[in-house]
């Protein structure tokens, strides 16, 4: 694979997987497919008991390099339903309300797996009805999914199977721009997950092998904190590739690949960070070193569950995350670049 088709592979993967619902706890349909991708590949991958996926691809030296991204999303879980016939529900994930409000959604039924489309709305929803509706503080309080289907009660959402505990997914709107960028809802972090399935198509198809062996992680309760709090004990180094967070006095771009020294969590390991840099200035990457302050990862959750390993965390600059986020081409193939710089694959031009 040449750089082009090995970019195009990576934004192909990425659309498909943006447009598999999977809020945290609901990543059953998107490990499926992934896990078939890999085992075409001709990889070894299995499910750990939360049911993410552990992937092994044998290196030059029997130790195990883990790295990790997360494939579960934000989303939303039904609490109870109105007298009217709307959707109460609570947040998965952390996000502001106001970037969900007038949202397409699904609806996932629990007890007879339909799925119903709908709508995100204020309680207030109309400027031509309310008085309030500009000035009503946007909180999960006052939000309601309007379904989409003849109901005007309780009892008749009851009839579609719709109640509380279902799930409720937002719509991506993955778009491709000509100047190179990818705008699209769960960037984070599916945008790193096809970094790692590209990194593994060029593998696969090269035949060149990692210098260490390689565990690769795809968790699927990140958003809500423990994606990887448990891991394989033989990883030595775990690298969490999710994505880099823009903005104030931050120095990364939609261009770059982030790597981070600290986040709310504390420093990342001081010698695989400084090893990420040397890589990023040998191979001409454009990157960026920041500190996060509200940010975690798959890393903070695998130390904080006790594992014994070094930790470090890379991933491309994404603006307005857990909004509608944004990255670019260039930002995917730096992380890309890096990851197989970290791994020892060849950068292969031709």
């Amino acid at each position: 694979m040449n750089e082009a088709q090995q970019l195009e592979y990576l934004i192909n993967i990425l659309e498909e997987i943006v447009n598999i619902p999977s809020p945290s706890g609901y990543t059953g349909q998107i490990m499926n497919v992934l896990a078939d991708r890999v085992k075409e590949m001709g990889y070894t991958v299995e499910n750990n008991r939360k049911g993410g996926l552990i992937i092994t691809v044998p290196g030059k030296s029997p130790e195990v390099l883990g790295i990790c991204a997360h494939a579960d999303t934000l989303g939303a879980m039904v609490r109870s339903v109105t007298p009217q016939g709307y959707l109460k529900f609570l947040s998965v994930g952390g996000y502001m309300m106001q970037t969900v409000e007038g949202e397409y959604c699904r609806i996932h039924c629990r007890s007879n797996g339909q799925t119903y489309t709908g709508t995100v709305l204020t309680t207030m929803p109309s400027v031509h009805v309310y008085n309030d509706c500009r000035s009503q503080e946007r909180v999960v309080e006052n939000m309601e999914v309007r379904i989409d289907a003849l109901v005007n009660n309780a009892g008749d959402v009851e009839k579609l199977g719709i109640g509380a505990g279902d799930f409720i997914s937002f719509a991506p709107r993955f778009e491709h721009t000509d100047s190179g960028f990818i705008k699209s809802r769960h960037l984070d972090d599916k945008a790193s997950v096809a970094v790692l399935m590209t990194l593994l198509k060029v593998m696969s198809e090269t035949g060149q092998q990692p210098e260490r062996t390689l565990k690769l992680l795809i968790t699927n309760y990140e958003e809500i904190g423990h994606g990887a709090s448990f891991i394989p004990h033989d990883i030595k180094e775990l690298l969490a590739v999710d994505m880099g967070a823009l903005g104030e006095d931050l120095t990364g771009d939609e261009t770059k690949v982030s790597i981070c020294a600290m986040d709310s969590s504390g420093p990342y390991d001081y010698d695989m960070t400084n090893r990420l840099i040397r890589i990023a200035k040998e191979r001409s990457l454009d990157y960026a070193v920041d500190v996060f302050p509200h940010y975690g990862s798959d890393v903070s959750a695998a130390l904080r569950g006790g594992n014994n390993i070094c930790g470090a965390l890379i991933g491309q600059g994404v603006h307005a995350s857990h909004g509608m986020e944004r990255t670019h081409e260039k930002g995917l193939w730096n992380t890309l670049e890096l990851v197989k710089g970290f791994v020892g694959i060849e950068r292969i031009k031709e």
